[in-house]
């Protein structure tokens, strides 16, 4: 636990928001409750977990089941106050601990809620509450439910031998460090700390 928190710290960056993005056809939740313990341990505010075929959000309690476990074992934590928020559902913000918060997602969090996103604006144009001066960057930030109250993904962790986040937010990674990594299962705690530690040592230009 130590340890955890002491890498942490002596990142030169830590990301404030991680996306955990499985290409793989067999998921394992096991393996990704470790990465979201992971993150929690080294101080990670927002973690968005992501599989292509949606298997991690239809099946978010057994998820969360295996991330309790874990979080109690390698954490010590007896969390009594903990639930998961659950993308595009009417759910208040919930928070596994004090520090970290979860967000899983699915393909139809992505280019779906941009397209209703859009249909929501055109809504209000023609109620006259807005008119199309005002779409920017800021106003489709605001009207995207799948990320409300989540900042944009500053590094995505992608898992597998298919060279594409497939589907992943298309919207909030335009300035996203993206990491492959050959899979996510049994991933050790190096490779996710190696990861990591890539990510701080990487100079961002910000297109320049």
């Amino acid at each position: 636990r130590q340890r955890w928190r002491a890498d942490g710290r002596a990142l030169r960056k830590l990301p404030v928001h991680v996306g955990l993005v499985v290409t793989e056809e067999e998921p394992s939740y096991a393996d990704m409750a470790s990465l979201v313990v992971w993150c929690m341990a080294v101080g990670i505010s927002y973690v968005s977990v992501y599989d292509h075929n949606g298997i991690f959000k239809r099946n978010n309690s057994r998820l969360m089941d295996e991330i309790l476990k874990q979080q109690q074992e390698l954490l010590g934590l007896d969390c009594s106050k903990y639930t998961m928020e659950f993308a595009n559902q009417d759910k208040t913000g919930q928070v596994l601990n004090c520090q970290s918060t979860l967000k899983v997602l699915s393909p139809e969090d992505g280019k779906a809620d941009i397209v209703k996103a859009a249909q929501n604006f055109c809504q209000l144009v023609a109620q006259q509450q807005r008119t199309h001066s005002d779409l920017d960057v800021n106003m489709l930030d605001n009207l995207l439910s799948s990320t409300n109250g989540f900042p944009d993904p500053d590094l995505v962790l992608k898992f597998g031998p298919v060279d594409s986040t497939l589907g992943f937010l298309p919207w909030h990674i335009r300035l996203t460090e993206i990491i492959s990594l050959p899979s996510h299962l049994n991933i050790s705690y190096e490779d996710f700390f190696s990861a990591l530690h890539h990510y701080a040592a990487c100079e961002q230009r910000w297109g320049k």
